[in-house]
């Protein structure tokens, strides 16, 4: 195959791509649809009466199978627990009191103190730790508090938890659980 051949064929290839093109890719003139004339005279409706004896239909009787019916099988029985038999155990001899494992709710929120005599200053200052917490708290615009809730639950929880840590006297926890709610509600007004 010549240069001349190549040329002639590619060309023919070019023109038969451009055919088809345009071709395949329709008219792109604007369609014009035919307007209607408007109809200037009113046209009265005629109403078209019912009439007086139209056909019954009767209904046929089919042979349905009976309608099932619930019965107790199917209901899964409930075993009522035995009582225990009572039998006297004798009660271990304690050598030392060991502290049962915190609940994954004191974990959640932290340990709390024993109480007992607290510093007067650890008092005010989660007394005042509290109230600071509370303005925040009532000071948060409702459209985040809004968006936040589960968040400020906890922190009302927490501020609920100290106030009473607070009220039997466990300055320590109080302050604690007033710090966390702080800091939840650092979180919520970034």
């Amino acid at each position: 195959m010549n240069g001349f051949e190549k040329l002639m064929r590619t060309r023919a290839g070019v023109a038969l791509c451009f055919g088809l093109t345009v071709g395949l890719g329709g008219c792109r003139h604007k369609a014009q649809v035919a307007t209607l004339p408007a109809v200037l005279t009113p046209v009265a409706l005629e109403e078209i009466p019912e009439p007086e004896n139209l056909p019954m239909v009767e209904v046929q009787q089919t042979n349905l199978p009976p309608v099932p019916v619930a019965s107790n099988a199917g209901k899964p029985k409930r075993e009522r627990k035995k009582p225990a038999p009572k039998t006297a155990v004798p009660e271990p001899v304690q050598i030392a009191s060991v502290a049962p494992p915190p609940s994954p709710e004191e974990t959640a929120i932290g340990a709390l103190t024993a109480g007992g005599e607290a510093n007067p200053q650890t008092k005010q200052e989660a007394a005042d730790l509290i109230t600071s917490s509370e303005k925040r708290l009532n000071a948060l615009p409702a459209q985040k508090a809004e968006e936040e809730k589960a968040q400020v639950s906890k922190v009302k929880n927490f501020l609920k938890d100290a106030q009473d840590a607070l009220k039997t006297g466990d300055a320590e926890g109080a302050k604690t659980l007033a710090t966390k709610a702080k800091l939840l509600l650092d979180d919520l007004e970034k």
